[in-house]
């Protein structure tokens, strides 16, 4: 809780939370969700546990070094459970934490409607680089 309005403390007590204040906490838990591999790697995990080369393949383009960075802030933010057998190979695991789930669903919507949408969202871009071209 600063001047800048990361938190600000309710009048009894509770944290009131603005994703719009730059400092906010809120803030940086979006960035990890909605960044682009945050979000493929929930919507990937939505649909059960990945071992970490399986979720690397099903978000394909993701380097490793991103996907741990990924993951690991997400399990900070206490969105995806990490589960490490002690076998040898060591056998980890991903997947979703109730939290995760939650917003997992809300991100369904969000990629639902997406696809749903692109053809007119392609109608669009050619109709803007179109009208781009001929300025």
């Amino acid at each position: 809780m600063n001047e800048q309005g990361t938190a600000q403390a309710e009048e009894h007590g509770r944290l009131i939370f603005d994703v719009f204040a730059r400092g906010c906490p809120s803030r940086e838990t979006m960035e990890h969700i909605t960044g682009r591999w945050g979000i493929l790697a929930m919507l990937a995990l939505s649909e059960g546990s990945y071992r970490f080369n399986a979720l690397r393949r099903r978000v394909d383009g993701v380097s490793e070094k991103m996907l741990a960075q990924t993951l690991q802030a997400l399990e900070r933010d206490g969105l995806i459970h990490r589960e490490a057998q002690h076998t040898i190979p060591p056998r980890v695991e991903y997947s979703l934490t109730p939290l995760g789930q939650e917003a997992a669903r809300r991100l369904l919507g969000l990629y639902e409607w997406l696809g749903g949408q692109m053809p007119k969202i392609m109608e669009a871009r050619d109709h803007y680089d179109e009208a781009r071209s001929r300025a």
